[in-house]
C-alpha cells in the first residue's frame, strides 16, 4: 500500500500525467474558497464587476461614441477580456509551485504539471465568465448580440492566443523568480499594470496616429485585442496589428522561459527563501 505504481508504458504515462494536471487543475480552481461552486462564483463576478465598471465609466464620460459602429458590449468583452486572460495567465504561470515547493516531494508532482494546471483554470474560469455574461447580456437586454459577432472562431482564437502569450510572459518571469525574487515581483505588477493602457482596449488601434503605434504594437496584448475586434465587427479592418507577431513572440519567449526554468530546476535548493 506505501508504493508508488509505475507506468509500465508510454500511454499509461500520458494518462497518469493527464490525470494529475486535472486534479491539480481542480485544485488551482477551488484556491479562493473551499466551496467549488463559490469558487468559480467569485471569479465570475470579479470578472462581471469589470465588464460593468468599463460600461458605466464610458457611458458617464461619454466614450461610447469613439468605439467601433456596432454593439458597445461586445467592444468592451473584446478588450476586457483578452486582457483579463492575459494578466491571469501571467499570474497563474508566476504564481505556480516551484522545484522547491512541497507539492514536489511527491514523486509524480512536476513543475509542468503545476505550470499547466494554474494556465488551465484561468482558461476554464474565464470562458465560464464570458458565456454567462454573453448569456445574461443576450437574455437581458439583446437577443441579437450573438449573430453580431460576424466570425466568433476567429474571436475565440484571439482569445485563446492572448491566454498563450500570458502563459509565455509568465514563464520568462517563472524562471526569473528564484533568483531575483522581488525584482521579478515589481516588474511582474509594472508590467501588468502597464496593460491597462498598453493594451489598447479602450481605444481602437486605426484611430492611432503612427507615432503613437510604436509605443504599443510592442505588446502582443496590444495585437490580439485589435484583431479580435477586427474578426467581431464587420465594419473595421485592423492596419496596425497582426496575430503571427504574437505567435513567434510567445513562442520565443516560452523557449525563453523553458531554459530559464529548466536551468533552475537543476540548482533548485529548499534554503533559498531561508534568509527571506
Amino acid at each position: 500500500m506505501f508504493q508508488k505504481s509505475v507506468p509500465t508504458n508510454n500511454v499509461s504515462s500520458a494518462f497518469q500525467i493527464l490525470e494529475l494536471i486535472y486534479h491539480n487543475t481542480v485544485r488551482s480552481v477551488r484556491k479562493t474558497h473551499g466551496n467549488a461552486f463559490m469558487s468559480i462564483a467569485v471569479s465570475v463576478f470579479q470578472s462581471l464587476l469589470f465588464v460593468l465598471f468599463f460600461y458605466v465609466m464610458f457611458s458617464i464620460m461619454g466614450m461610447k461614441s469613439l468605439a467601433l459602429r456596432g454593439d458597445f458590449v461586445i467592444f468592451l468583452l473584446t478588450g476586457i477580456f483578452m486582457f483579463m486572460t492575459h494578466n491571469k495567465a501571467v499570474g497563474a504561470v508566476l504564481g505556480s509551485e516551484g522545484p522547491s515547493s512541497a507539492m514536489m516531494q511527491h514523486a509524480p508532482m512536476n513543475t509542468f504539471i503545476s505550470i499547466v494546471s494554474g494556465m488551465l483554470s484561468v482558461l476554464y474560469i474565464q470562458m465560464l465568465a464570458i458565456f454567462f455574461i454573453l448569456f445574461v447580456y443576450d437574455v437581458a437586454m439583446n437577443p441579437y448580440v450573438l449573430t453580431e459577432i460576424v466570425d466568433p472562431a476567429p474571436v475565440m482564437g484571439m482569445l485563446l492566443l492572448s491566454w498563450f502569450s500570458g502563459g509565455a510572459v509568465g514563464m520568462v518571469f517563472l524562471a526569473m523568480k528564484p533568483w531575483l525574487p522581488g525584482l521579478t515581483s515589481t516588474l511582474s505588477n509594472v508590467y501588468k499594470r502597464a496593460n491597462m493602457i498598453a493594451s489598447g482596449k479602450m481605444f481602437v488601434a486605426n484611430s492611432l496616429p503612427s507615432f503613437m503605434v510604436s509605443m504599443f504594437d510592442w505588446n502582443p496584448l496590444f495585437h490580439t485585442i485589435d484583431q479580435a475586434r477586427g474578426f467581431a465587427f464587420i465594419n473595421y479592418v485592423p492596419r496596425n496589428t497582426n496575430w503571427e507577431y504574437v505567435v513567434y513572440l510567445s513562442l520565443t519567449l516560452l523557449m525563453i522561459g523553458l531554459m530559464g526554468e529548466f536551468y533552475t530546476r537543476k540548482h533548485a535548493s529548499a534554503s533559498w527563501s531561508a534568509r527571506r
